[in-house]
């Protein structure tokens, strides 16, 4: 009975009783009370763990004299991982790197690559010379048949292009190694209108393939390796395994692929915090459909895509119909990367991280890569999607780093000479970058044709109408001369005033990182307080 018994045999309700003896509660133990319980609510929701040197755990075949000749060279795989402390989270990891990750800056050469379909694909070019002696170089000059600089191609993550953080660390890094790096734009994106109905797709080869073999067509001396990351590294895995020995690339890295889409559409709809990333791709997946709603409201249900509220719906809605499809389900199986992983005749590193928020460690096809002799599987057990930040400021990212060392390791290699023996160079294809045009970015975020460029791009030589570039970004100018360190101080001015106006925000979001890292230290303690206060007061 919720009742007691006086000594005058009244029924009193023993929760005034109650809330009469928690009123001489401190409000102070309640705040506190209150904080660590949110405390701990962010500590399993975030997955923070103990930051510590992750090793890196190596899958490849034993018998393969390439895998060894990579496992014994590369000195990153044999180490270990450190993140950051204060990122000791794959959220954290992940959220940094979209919302306050820093880039190098520089600009690219910016090509237009015209598709015998009609579309458009934006090549965004970094040279070697630009990033060391920041001389501009015309990427399809008068000598490009003769040039044996290595050459990466890069292809980005879904809905991210050239400017992407992570994409401008891999580019600059290689290009201040004594590389020339190019990064494939997916149609649509890079400040290029859709010139055509075909639109990129997770499992969409046909356009990788045209840009390798054309930039081979250009620089037929010249060695190319490629590096996918997230969805691109699920074309550019799918690539290889179509095409075999037929690819004119020495070498590939694929980072953080998600492998069997059908496996990381569930897992991205397991729990809260997936369904976080998978709202946040949705609308991302939105503002693309709704840049290029021209074309895409025609060829795809507009209706539906409006309504989208996760990735499986968009793609019901839009990319299934686009590439064809009978069912979603159908084009998450027939555009998975990991049933083709068998057939890659190329050296390919794959790097995957097990805390991959977005693309879980469930997809790694761990079999497949133990008994293909071209590849070495990477896993850490922390780094995030696509972060893997180290360093007390996060400036530095591990993967940019492995990805670096294994090329070099690779092109200084004798499988590098037999490879570059046995390609044969394609005859020119139809399409052309001469004929593409040259095009500004308007008020709405599209592109159109135009004479001259805006703030974030370069004149246009007029005089040639056979390359078509264009700058898209802050250009990097290093030298050892003191001049450009006074140079320097206009660009740092500038990024001064604007983390002043994000100061509020920042200090703010150390503040809570600081708590939510320290808690496995602090949270004890307090707890042990808490507790002799409560006993205490039980006791009076």
């Amino acid at each position: 009975m919720n009742c007691v018994i006086t000594q005058d045999d009244e029924l009193v309700s023993p929760y005034p009783l109650l809330f009469k003896s928690l009123s001489f509660v401190p409000i102070s133990h309640y705040l506190i009370f209150l904080f660590l319980t949110i405390l701990v609510f962010l500590y399993f929701f975030l997955e923070i763990h103990f930051p510590k040197p992750d090793p890196i755990s190596l899958t490849f075949n034993p018998s393969s004299e390439l895998c060894q000749f990579i496992v014994s060279k590369c000195r990153l795989l044999h180490g270990r991982y450190f993140p950051t402390f204060w990122l000791s989270s794959p959220h954290l990891q992940t959220a940094f790197l979209s919302l306050f990750g820093k880039s190098p800056h520089f600009s690219y050469k910016r090509i237009l690559y015209q598709a015998t379909d009609g579309g458009t694909i934006a090549l965004d070019w970094l040279m070697h010379s630009d990033v060391v002696e920041g001389i501009s170089q015309v990427v399809n000059g008068s000598t490009p048949g003769t040039d044996r600089t290595p050459i990466a191609i890069v292809v980005p993550g879904l809905t991210s292009d050239s400017s992407a953080a992570y994409i401008k660390h891999i580019a600059f890094r290689l290009a201040k190694e004594g590389w020339n790096l190019v990064v494939q734009n997916h149609r649509g994106l890079g400040g290029i209108s859709l010139t055509s109905d075909c639109v990129y797709t997770a499992g969409w080869t046909e356009d990788l393939r045209k840009v390798i073999d054309h930039i081979h067509t250009q620089f037929p001396e010249a060695p190319l390796f490629a590096v996918g990351t997230s969805i691109g590294a699920n074309v550019l895995v799918k690539y290889l395994g179509e095409d075999g020995q037929n690819t004119p690339l020495i070498g590939a890295t694929a980072v953080c692929s998600p492998w069997d889409l059908l496996i990381c559409d569930r897992f991205i709809n397991r729990k809260v915090v997936q369904k976080l990333y998978d709202r946040m791709l949705t609308i991302g997946l939105q503002g693309y459909a709704q840049l290029h709603h021209s074309i895409i409201s025609r060829i795809a249900d507009w209706e539906g895509i409006k309504k989208s509220r996760s990735v499986r719906e968009f793609d019901n809605y839009a990319t299934r119909l686009v590439a064809k499809f009978e069912t979603t389900d159908t084009y998450y199986r027939r555009s998975s990367s990991a049933q083709y992983v068998g057939n890659v005749a190329v050296p390919l590193l794959c790097i995957s991280a097990l805390d991959d928020p977005v693309c879980t460690r469930e997809a790694i096809p761990w079999d497949e890569c133990r008994a293909n002799k071209n590849i070495v599987l990477a896993t850490t057990t922390h780094g995030g999607h696509l972060a893997y930040y180290e360093g007390m400021t996060a400036t530095s990212m591990w993967w940019t780093r492995a990805v670096q060392e294994y090329f070099e390791v690779l092109l200084s290699s004798p499988f590098a000479d037999r490879r570059q023996k046995m390609q044969i160079i394609p005859e020119p294809l139809g399409s052309s970058i001469d004929q593409g045009p040259f095009v500004d970015t308007g008020e709405d975020g599209m592109v159109a044709a135009s004479s001259e460029v805006g703030t974030t791009r370069a004149e246009a030589a007029q005089e040639d109408p056979a390359p078509i570039d264009e700058k898209t970004s802050n250009y990097p100018h290093k030298d050892n001369t003191p001049q450009v360190y006074n140079s320097l101080l206009g660009p740092l001015k500038k990024r001064v005033d604007e983390l002043s106006r994000y100061s509020r925000k920042s200090i703010w979001l150390l503040a809570y990182i600081a708590i939510v890292t320290t808690w496995p230290f602090v949270g004890p303690a307090l707890l042990l307080s808490i507790k002799k206060r409560f006993r205490k007061l039980v006791e009076k």
